[in-house]
């Protein structure tokens, strides 16, 4: 189980060797692992096959949960900073223990999303980062709302964690296929969810979300190293699409999203936080400051 308070040891101390940067979405199977990496590209596939793999556990309260989902057919799902301005902005407003409509509470009314009062949350948020065809949301459910839909429903009925997905994820489809005239399924299937069960596939997470991103400029950083930390270390400090930022100490109206607070305290300061995604980015490439 998570503990708040523990201090983990590198990755590598816990399983004997460093382990490779961070493997994409889907890159290792969950079954018959297979790299090119060799011995230590087998050696992590097996590790993300037990921390990372799909349990069939309950999406339940006081459990920590990583939270997914794909475009139908791998398609984009955010064609531009506007389409990642709604999610994240829909990731602050269905959050919330009440009923909320973007057009009718936001935009009919004139305000700005960040100012919307949602109430209390139903779903706590750690970290998340939007990518052209997918996301990632860390997310658990601590609390018990009340709901406008009935407190006995809120107490014993709801699962905190799907009603907000759903909130979410119908809120998004509709501004999508409205704006681009389409109709159908956007997503591939239900979203996905990965029980997370231990510190050290918390931490792992943290950095797995907070590096995904660098894909959009080097495809290959994993295999081949970052060899060019100024352009790398820029495109994560300019990439406003994910929480590395709000990790980072940056005052932004998106740090709303975030109930850190609810979540094991990995990084008592920036320098720790930086210290943990450099790690990750000095794999192959040594002179990595």
């Amino acid at each position: 189980m998570l503990v708040k308070t523990h201090k983990t040891a590198p990755l590598g101390a816990v399983f004997g060797f460093f382990l490779p940067p961070i493997p994409a979405m889907g890159e290792f199977p969950l079954s018959s692992p297979k790299s090119d990496l060799g011995e230590i590209g087998e050696n992590l596939a097996k590790c993300y096959n037990k921390y990372m793999s799909n349990r069939k556990i309950p999406l339940v309260p006081g459990e920590y949960f990583h939270v997914y989902s794909r475009g139908n057919n791998k398609q984009k799902i955010f064609l531009n900073n506007k389409d990642r301005d709604r999610f994240v902005k829909l990731l602050y407003i269905c959050n919330s223990n009440r009923s909320a409509n973007f057009r009718d509470d936001i935009v009919d009314k004139k305000i700005d999303a960040w100012d919307f009062e949602r109430g209390e949350p139903t779903v706590s948020i750690g970290a998340w980062a939007l990518m052209p065809n997918h996301f990632h949301i860390y997310l658990t459910s601590p609390n018990s709302p009340k709901s406008d839909l009935g407190e006995k429903r809120a107490n014993e009925d709801r699962n905190h964690i799907s009603e907000f997905m759903r909130k979410l994820l119908t809120a998004y489809v509709k501004y999508f296929n409205t704006k681009y005239g389409r109709t159908g399924a956007l997503y591939e299937g239900k979203f996905k969810s990965r029980h997370i069960n231990d510190d050290n596939q918390a931490k792992y997470l943290f950095s797995y979300i907070h590096l995904n991103p660098l894909k959009l400029i080097n495809s290959k950083w994993k295999e081949n190293g970052i060899h060019n930390s100024h352009a790398t270390l820029k495109f994560l400090n300019n990439y406003k699409w994910s929480s590395y930022n709000d990790y980072r100490g940056i005052a932004r109206k998106e740090n709303k999203i975030l109930q850190i607070n609810d979540f094991p305290r990995y990084f008592s300061n920036i320098k720790d936080f930086d210290s943990e995604i450099f790690s990750w980015l000095r794999y192959n490439d040594p002179d990595f400051p």
